[in-house]
């Protein structure tokens, strides 16, 4: 999805002054939950508009579950945040979303930014609620997605990943460094 590009900068016509080497992105990077939601329709619980507005400019079709009750849900994968603040999580936001997995959604919750005294948890991780999966994500790995293509990505590989889960191994020790 990314291309790269070496830019120049030239004192004259023939010294090279220094390199930048650029990231270049496609803009439709959340077009790819499109396949994976067949003809399902996506849920999302966005209050702070960060992703709805990406999503409608990639033409995804989401339900906008911050209209509807969250319980109500029939789709195949809801994504739930990013939240700013834990007070912007109603009560009863986990057994909404263990509901609703187990009623067959794939989850990707997004946890809000951690407080100083918050217990430290990984970045993200999998919580099996009958035969679906609730993909529990750090705020740092989908930060800004507007402005950040990492982010989308991101997401993109978490909404994968609860549709599809499999299994971790442990890193390829050959390839390291």
């Amino acid at each position: 999805a990314e291309t790269r590009f070496l830019i120049q900068w030239f004192a004259g016509t023939n010294r090279v002054m220094g390199e930048t080497e650029v990231l270049v992105y496609p803009t439709n990077l959340l077009g790819e939950l499109e396949p994976l939601l067949g003809e399902e329709i996506l849920g999302v619980l966005d209050l702070n508009n960060a992703l709805k507005p990406l999503l409608r400019q990639n033409h995804v079709e989401f339900s906008d579950l911050g209209k509807a009750a969250l319980e109500g849900f029939q789709g195949k994968l809801a994504i739930i945040g990013p939240f700013r603040t834990k007070a912007q999580m109603r009560e009863g936001l986990a057994q909404a979303i263990q509901k609703i997995a187990r009623k067959g959604a794939a989850v990707v919750w997004i946890q809000p930014p951690p407080e100083p005294k918050d217990q430290i948890k990984p970045s993200f991780y999998i919580v099996p609620e009958g035969k679906s999966l609730v993909v529990v994500v750090q705020s740092d790995l989908v930060a800004h997605p507007a402005g950040s293509p990492q982010s989308q990505l991101n997401l993109v590989y978490f909404c994968k990943l609860a549709l599809n889960p499999e299994p971790f191994s442990l890193p390829d020790l050959k390839t390291q460094p």
